[in-house]
């Protein structure tokens, strides 16, 4: 069914367009009766805006655009969720892109936000060390944006984060204290920022201690269950003597679990496991994990309200604003709540 348009209403009274337009913006020089008569064909031709030609005209179109690395994990869910209580509430809307964890599809959704004339992005990347080149240019078409959790390392951004090195240190040093000195860590891929910084704060801790941290201590296991697996007959086939594993994420961490009760070990008498991420699975798994739990749907307000800061001021300096994580010590340590 066609819509009637400002020109059917025009052609329908044999009025001008533009003096039409006026009448339905509330321009004040168009006559009372003319903008009468036009207001009662608009409402009898069933006419009503177009809000993305309105907002257009305006410069904006009252959608934020976010591109998320991975769509399946309940920190995704929060973040975003957190993202939409403020923009829904400030009449905005969300389109979600997931990148898959590859940086080409990622620099794509980038162009598809830009197209679909998006207002802001927010964005937690997949490499730290790709499409630096993309938000650059961004940046230069002065496309508000904002990075969660994941940050390109060297960019003057507006950002959310929490101190992943600060608590990744703490979390180990836990783990020292409860008496494990023979400490592994599963590291994330090469090219999340995150993943350095972890890994930089268990070297730390270990080397506090004056602890074995060597490359043979440590192992590349990705991202998923299957990852923190293959980690573990990593480190069995080096030969590595460990009593403790800290994994880059949760999922890593259950893998390297789930591997290692296969192979008849005890968890914890045997060995040691933390991670990182807060996922709901580590409160399923037995023993129940310790893992360091970031605010995911805060983290996700806090980009939202900042990116409506750089809508509205985009000549704003870029912010960083790092939230607290809670360390959760649960069974999986040897830590037992009543």
């Amino acid at each position: 069914m066609k819509h009637a348009t400002i020109k059917d209403i025009a052609n329908h009274l044999s009025l001008s367009v533009s003096t039409v337009s006026r009448a339905l913006t509330g321009d004040k020089n168009v006559r009372e009766e003319t903008r009468k008569n036009i207001l009662k064909t608009a409402k009898e031709l069933g006419y009503s805006p177009n809000p993305v030609a309105t907002n257009l005209k305006y410069g904006h179109t009252n959608t934020i655009g976010v591109i998320v690395p991975e769509m399946n994990t309940m920190y995704t869910i929060q973040v975003i969720r957190g993202i939409q209580s403020v923009l829904y509430e400030n009449g905005i809307k969300v389109i979600v892109a997931d990148s898959n964890e590859d940086p080409d599809r990622e620099r794509e959704n980038l162009q598809m936000m830009e197209h679909f004339m998006v207002d802001g992005i927010i964005i937690s990347q997949s490499s730290y060390l790709k499409n630096k080149d993309e938000y650059l240019r961004l940046q230069n078409e002065e496309m508000p944006m904002v990075f969660y959790g994941r940050i390109p390392h060297g960019l003057n951004v507006s950002q959310v984060l929490i101190d992943d090195y600060a608590k990744s240190f703490f979390v180990v040093e836990k783990m020292i204290l409860s008496g494990r000195h023979k400490i592994c860590h599963i590291l994330g891929p090469k090219d999340v920022y995150n993943s350095t910084q972890r890994g930089r704060g268990y070297r730390d801790a270990m080397s506090k201690y004056g602890l074995p941290h060597g490359d043979d201590m440590q192992v590349y296991g990705g991202l998923d269950l299957d990852g923190g697996s293959n980690a573990v007959d990593q480190l069995i086939r080096r030969g590595v003597d460990f009593d403790g594993i800290f994994a880059f994420t949760d999922l890593l961490a259950i893998g390297a679990m789930h591997r290692l009760q296969e192979l008849g070990k005890k968890i914890p008498e045997d060995i040691s496991i933390s991670g990182f991420s807060g996922s709901m699975m580590s409160t399923v798994v037995n023993p129940q994990l310790t893992t360091v739990e970031p605010p995911m749907f805060a983290m996700g307000q806090t980009a939202a309200n900042l990116i409506m800061e750089k809508i509205k001021n985009p000549s704003s300096d870029a912010r960083t604003v790092i939230l607290n994580a809670e360390i959760m010590m649960r069974g999986s340590t040897g830590y037992y709540p009543k």
